[in-house]
């Protein structure tokens, strides 16, 4: 590549990330708030703005990617008149990816995006992805510890994050959730729910303690925290952080790890901040212009990462600003063309996705909707709400459905029937109410980080857990007919009964999904429910009918089963012979020829 003294691949994959490196001639208070930078990139099919960061001392780095083969070239802009970041040029010839090698690396197929239909995802290339996910929020901390050599170690207290990212790849998982800055709070030793108050403002800290695991807030990593202290926060210097003042070597550290997961084939969504941070930084710092610029900063370090991103952790509405406020934030961000690659923008939600932050006239930004943090199969619904009510249709997934574990006391303990019940009933219950995207899983020890050797479950307990790798199951099933699942339509009431009284836990109800052809039902029936039918079928037609066992992806032939004159097939007997179901069982209809 040529550029006056700056140095990069010469002939870079599609879909790698690749970068340029600026070095500014003139000095700057605070650079992060004060210069921005960017390049105007061209090639085959693309031409865009494409912003860069500062990474400290006089160092701004601009990351991008080709999205095709060919002959690219791009040139230097910044809104400051300096001769080391403005007007520099440089070209490169961007070459593909043989097709073992794209076989090797999922990632090396293209950032994620719709399908066709826009209810799934898959690949630049077309290849079609179903993300089977794992959540781990404090990634970018020391609890994830980052080790230099590749010797692979067991999973205990001195397994290392390359190990944990290794055990997941063996069972499928190609997705890991994280928060970017995770939490922001310092370890102060004060109680968790803290009231900063200035006269004028006050603001709720919810530190997200694990009181038998040591502090949660004690969440650096090698390079530090985040953001600088001392804070702006008079009275709460050393508990609330200086946000306009963001430590590049913390995300350096977290560099590392998402590029570590891009090279074993896994995308990372990356979660800009959790909500109990965003009272003080608005009420505190020149909103929305501060977290605006936040945003965009990580957006721009990562936008040439596989990654999916969100604005805000919204787990619930406690202890943070409306939900809509974010929709300014991500909005303006969509105007300037960030991300510039097509990155899909999603984020965790405190029930839905389509709820928090409304539809596509209040948020375009959302390419991706989810549900999350209700736990129980109530909650499911609200997959179906968004398959039928958003306009225009955006995939969708469940991103914190029960997790294993949670919350604290609860008599359902991990490594036990009831619990992987609970887990299934959130993968197969998500799938067929409509969250065709993916799936992520989630349990305690993991989710928090818990290193600490007085914790109920660390994170070396929590990997190995039977409904963790049941995960895998999942995606069995989802591909057991191709891509035919891309076209599902959730309608419960297809099976009847569908549903008992109890609408909390994850017992007695029934799920159903068919194409719109008819050719294709798919099931799933927790444990209690009743035998059942099957309803909406072709007219007096045959549909080979199979279970499957969540807990082995194993199937079992249930025979060919003929629809009658009211459209409708009475199912067979649960395979355990149980009525109620003494456990939770899926199954597939396929039309016959």
């Amino acid at each position: 590549m040529s550029g006056d003294d700056i140095t990069t691949p010469e002939h870079p994959h599609v879909w790698e990330k690749t970068e340029i490196v600026l070095h500014s001639q003139r000095s700057y208070g605070s650079p992060y708030t004060d210069v921005e930078v960017w390049m105007d990139l061209t090639g085959p099919g693309y031409e865009g703005r494409v912003y860069g960061f500062w990474d400290g001392d006089d160092a701004f780095r601009v990351r991008f990617v080709a999205t095709s083969p060919g002959r690219w070239s791009w040139v230097s802009g910044s809104n400051q008149q300096d001769p080391g970041l403005t007007g520099r040029r440089g070209s490169f010839e961007a070459r593909a990816w043989s097709n073992d090698e794209k076989s090797e690396n999922p990632c090396r197929r293209g950032f994620l995006r719709p399908t066709a239909n826009s209810r799934a995802l898959e690949y630049a290339d077309g290849t079609p992805c179903y993300l089977i996910g794992d959540t781990w929020w404090s990634l970018p901390t020391y609890r994830y510890q980052w080790i230099d050599d590749d010797v692979e170690r067991p999973i205990g207290p001195d397994m290392g994050f390359k190990d944990m990212v290794r055990f997941r790849k063996r069972q499928g998982y190609n997705c890991i959730a994280t928060i970017a800055a995770f939490p922001s709070w310092a370890d102060d030793g004060l109680p968790p729910e803290v009231r900063i108050d200035d006269g004028a403002n006050t603001c709720l800290r919810d530190a997200w303690p694990h009181p038998s695991s040591g502090s949660a807030k004690d969440m650096h990593n090698e390079g530090g925290r985040p953001f600088l202290f001392p804070g702006k926060v008079a009275g709460y210097e050393d508990v609330y952080p200086d946000v306009d003042r963001i430590n590049p070597a913390y995300f350096q550290h977290m560099d590392r790890k998402i590029d570590y997961l891009n090279g074993n084939g896994f995308v990372a969504f990356i979660e800009a901040l959790r909500r109990d941070a965003s009272q003080p930084w608005e009420r505190f710092h020149d909103w929305p212009e501060s977290y605006v610029r936040y945003v965009q900063y990580l957006w721009s370090r990562y936008q040439a990462n596989s990654c999916i991103f969100s604005p805000i952790h919204f787990d619930c509405g406690y202890g943070s600003i409306s939900s809509r406020a974010f929709n300014d934030i991500a909005n303006r961000l969509r105007e300037k063309g960030l991300p510039p690659f097509g990155a899909l923008v999603s984020c965790n939600s405190h029930g839905s996705s389509l709820v928090n932050f409304g539809n596509n006239d209040e948020a375009p930004w959302l390419t991706l909707h989810q549900i999350g943090n209700l736990r129980d199969h109530n909650s499911h619904w609200l997959l179906t709400d968004i398959h039928n009510e958003s306009d225009p249709p955006k995939p969708a997934m469940n991103g914190e459905p029960y997790y294993v574990g949670y919350p604290p006391g609860t008599p359902i303990k991990p490594e036990t029937e009831e619990a992987d019940l609970y887990a299934r009933s959130g993968m197969y219950g998500s799938f067929l109410s409509g969250g065709l995207a993916g799936h992520i899983y989630g349990a305690v020890g993991l989710w928090g980080g818990d290193v600490h050797p007085d914790a109920d479950y660390t994170m070396w307990d929590a990997l190995p857990w039977r409904s963790g790798d049941q995960m895998r199951h999942l995606r069995t099933f989802v591909f057991s007919e191709g891509t035919r699942y891309r076209d599902l339509v959730p309608i419960a009431d297809l099976v009847y009964p569908n549903k008992t009284s109890e609408t909390t836990g994850n017992r007695g109800w029934a799920y159903c999904a068919r194409t719109p052809e008819r050719d294709l039902f798919m099931l799933h029936f927790e444990a209690d429910c009743r035998a059942a039918s099957v309803r909406g079928t072709l007219f007096e037609r045959e549909y080979a009918a199979t279970w499957f066992d969540p807990r082995t992806g194993e199937w079992i032939d249930a025979g060919t089963l003929e629809s009658g004159h009211m459209c409708e097939i009475s199912l067979p007997p649960f395979p355990d012979g149980d009525d109620p179901s003494s456990t939770d069982w899926a199954m597939k209809l396929v039309l016959t020829e």
